[in-house]
């Protein structure tokens, strides 16, 4: 069974399309075609059902997938095993992670690991926390360093790095600037501009009012934390920020909410680190705190 033909296989499978797959592997659309057409005709069974613009994996296809990533798995253990033998850090490390992370806790780790290890090459993707996750899960990622789950896959391993308290925040010119004490049913008649919902910061936030019964009136929403900040200092609504990012823009309100999420490092539980991965895991857990 032909290795690139499992990679273009489970591509398509993750991404719901062969365009996409194509971009993920660096190669042509009728090139993923190619391949999945000669994987079928090895099997002698459709592996997915093309209706309309959407692509769907068939009965054959889903029994396929769970084997397909556990071969490619074992390829890229053995191919780190052998290569791991030197006990060099260099090679490629698959690394995702957010834009807040890259931007307020990456750059001065990211130098250290350059002047370590250069010969240590990085495959730096920017994503949301939750793709991130999934991305470790799935093993297209080694390692993310990201907002870590409130409920995490039994798949994965965790390891808490930085304490990032959150604060609740409004434009100085704001209605619940005026308040000495704002409560959570004062809140909940307001605004609110949050990241997405299915955002790990957001289910903490929502968790907070869940048990009061009471829901969040979300005006707006965005990952991106640093245009939340915006957003709210102009006056658009309330909103929950890390402690880091305030300043005079930002007034920052007296709650009943004690917010705190965990930064940290996120691999699967069954992945064997490389150690371009020990490399960077070490500089996180020496540095990191």
């Amino acid at each position: 069974m032909d290795i690139t033909a499992l990679q273009a296989f489970t591509a398509v499978a993750d991404h719901v399309s062969f365009s996409l797959a194509a971009e993920k592997l660096f190669i042509t659309q009728p090139a993923v075609s190619k391949r999945i057409a000669a994987l079928e005709q090895e099997l002698d069974s459709p592996l997915f059902d093309r209706i309309g613009r959407q692509v769907v994996l068939t009965e054959a296809g889903e029994a396929l997938l769970p084997h397909a990533r556990r071969i490619l798995d074992e390829i890229d253990n053995s191919r780190r095993a052998i290569a791991d033998l030197s006990g060099r850090i260099s090679g490629r490390l698959s690394l995702g992670t957010s834009h807040h992370i890259g931007l307020h806790r990456l750059p001065p780790l990211l130098r250290e690991l350059r002047r370590r290890y250069p010969e240590l090459q990085l495959d730096i993707r920017f994503l949301d926390s939750e793709t991130a996750c999934r991305g470790v899960e799935q093993g297209e990622l080694e390692l993310a360093i990201v907002t870590l789950p409130p409920r995490p896959s039994a798949h994965l391993l965790l390891t808490a790095l930085w304490e990032d308290p959150l604060a609740v925040v409004c434009a100085p010119d704001h209605p619940l600037a005026g308040y000495r004490r704002a409560g959570l049913p004062t809140l909940a008649q307001h605004r609110a501009i949050l990241p997405g919902a299915e955002t790990f910061t957001r289910q903490i936030v929502e968790a907070a009012f869940k048990p009061l019964g009471m829901s969040l009136q979300v005006e707006l929403s965005t990952n991106f934390l640093e245009t939340i900040k915006m957003l709210t200092a102009v006056g658009l609504g309330w909103s929950v920020l890390p402690e880091t990012m305030l300043d005079s823009e930002l007034k920052r309100l007296s709650t009943p909410l004690h917010l705190s999420r965990q930064l940290g490092v996120v691999q699967h539980a069954a992945r064997t680190p490389s150690n371009a991965a020990r490399g960077m895991l070490e500089l996180l857990r020496s540095e990191g705190g």
